[in-house]
């Protein structure tokens, strides 16, 4: 198996797709859609963060 072969992570197909050709509304959709993308990738950090610290309080910082 080739690099080649190996698709490329989303994060990358959503920065390296060829946008020029998309019309002004379109583009606006994108970026109403990754918004709420980052708004959802916040969430989750802060849950993950706060799941943390509750484990650090019970079992200390190491």
């Amino acid at each position: 198996m080739s690099d080649e072969d190996i698709p490329p992570p989303p994060i990358l197909s959503l920065t390296k797709a060829d946008i020029e050709n998309l019309s002004v509304p379109e583009l606006e959709e994108r970026v109403d859609a990754l918004a709420a993308e980052i708004e959802r990738v916040k969430a989750v950090i802060a849950q993950k963060q706060d799941s943390k610290s509750a484990a650090e309080a019970v079992f200390g910082n190491s």
